[in-house]
């Protein structure tokens, strides 16, 4: 094995150009790792490349790392001059190995500001980086300046669509969301508990896809199966938290909104103020808006079957009780009640405050009927109307929730998990008698 200094560089150089070359020959590499060899055996290589796998044989990175590292140091302090390629060379071998050397990244973003570098390189340097370092901060963060260039300088229609112009600016839009969520998704899976992958996550949802709702409810969908096989991961629970609360916060803030905008433009001076605030909130709700009692009634039912399935697991009982806090103060979100009796879907349970110590509801109000047209509702068409339904439903009931910690007491022959059912009807009683 070479040893001495000269031969040592020799080695590196050729190692950095064999990466370089890899990435020439196949674009496509998706996936980078290292091969364990304690030496070298064959007068080869180290740098393997199947299909679309870059392989980095042990035995060179102890040379190669240390190599590098001083080459980019030197550079800064002006020890050393390296001209533009060597530069994006150095820093790519580095920053598979290392991703956490902020100042390697701090040379490329350089080198894109100067535009010898393509930005969309970067993001997929940072891809491969990923594959092996996943929870790797600095190289979330410089994703995250690299989006940010994208967008400041209108490039993304070049990323997104890759030549194809002439798609529609929110399908690209979309598109590079989609991307996004799937390096995340790969991260998550690789790391247990990766904060930094699904904080980078809720970061594209605000800044790339503007908290748009079909954007959100595609979220929800698709992380319902990665929460399910990763039941003690709460990074991935405190995710669906935030698409929930994103989905109710933009109804109340829009739908309002859109209310006062329709009772402002209202031409029909015949029909009752009450009905045109009921009908503007249940329009705003059934038109524009997702039923968020039903999501966070089918939020329940997947930690009902997820704790059933997978008892003693602390993340889904404080996942539920998020939840059931949600729609404890969805209400608060909707001045209307039409809004939520229109979104309610039908279910027997009513939070009636029935526990001990709970103060009761507001009294039942008379349903208002069809057929008798009084004489200042001459305009007010049948088929338009809506009934004023009480006592509003909740989705998630308290009736419920106490039958379903009674069954899970009686049922369960875990000590965590009769532990936990306990905490959460304490928690109960103790929220709802605030």
């Amino acid at each position: 094995m070479a040893e001495s200094p000269e031969e040592v560089a020799v080695l590196v150089q050729r190692v950095v150009k064999d990466i370089n070359n890899a990435f020439k020959r196949n674009p496509h590499i998706d996936e980078i790792g290292l091969i364990p060899c304690p030496e070298a055996r064959y007068n080869r290589s180290p740098i393997i490349l199947v299909e679309n796998k870059l392989g980095v044989e042990s035995w060179c990175v102890k040379f190669l790392l240390p190599y590098v590292h001083n080459k980019l140091v030197h550079f800064r302090q002006r020890k050393q001059w390296l001209n533009k390629e060597e530069l994006i060379d150095i820093t790519c071998t580095l920053l598979l190995l290392n991703p956490d050397f902020t100042t390697a990244w701090n040379v490329r973003k350089e080198l894109i500001l100067s535009g010898t570098l393509n930005s969309v390189k970067d993001l997929h340097l940072g891809k491969l980086a990923l594959t092996k370092f996943p929870k790797s901060p600095e190289t979330w963060i410089h994703r995250r300046w690299v989006l940010q260039r994208l967008m400041q300088e209108n490039s993304m229609p070049a990323l997104m669509t890759k030549g194809h112009l002439e798609s529609a600016p929110m399908e690209r839009i979309q598109q590079l969301v989609k991307e996004e969520m799937d390096v995340c998704c790969e991260a998550a899976g690789r790391y247990p508990s990766n904060y930094n992958a699904w904080s980078h996550r809720i970061w594209v949802l605000q800044n790339l896809a503007n908290l748009n709702t079909k954007i959100l409810l595609d979220e929800l969908s698709s992380t319902k199966h990665w929460v399910s096989m990763h039941v003690s991961d709460h990074s991935g629970f405190h995710y669906r938290q935030f698409l929930l609360k994103s989905l109710i916060g933009r109804t109340g803030t829009d739908c309002t909104v859109r209310m006062h905008n329709q009772q402002a433009a209202q031409q029909a001076p015949s029909l009752p103020e009450d009905e045109q605030n009921d009908e503007a909130g249940a329009a705003c709700m059934e038109e524009q808006w997702p039923d968020h009692p039903l999501l966070l009634k089918e939020e329940i039912e997947l930690c009902t079957d997820l704790i059933n399935t997978y008892p003693g697991h602390e993340t889904l009982w404080c996942h539920r009780r998020h939840v059931f806090y949600l729609q404890h103060h969805l209400k608060n979100k909707f001045p209307h009640p039409s809004i939520w009796s229109a979104a309610a879907d039908g279910t027997d349970g009513t939070l009636n405050n029935s526990h001990p110590g709970v103060a009761h509801g507001p009294v039942t109000q008379a349903m208002d009927i069809d057929g008798v047209i009084e004489s200042n509702k001459q305009g007010y068409i049948q088929e338009t109307k809506r009934l004023k339904r009480a006592p509003v439903q909740d989705p998630v009931s308290l009736e419920v929730e106490y039958r379903f910690i009674n069954q899970v007491l009686s049922t369960c022959r875990e000590a965590e998990q009769a532990r936990f059912a306990g905490a959460y009807r304490k928690w109960l009683v103790s929220f709802l008698g605030q």
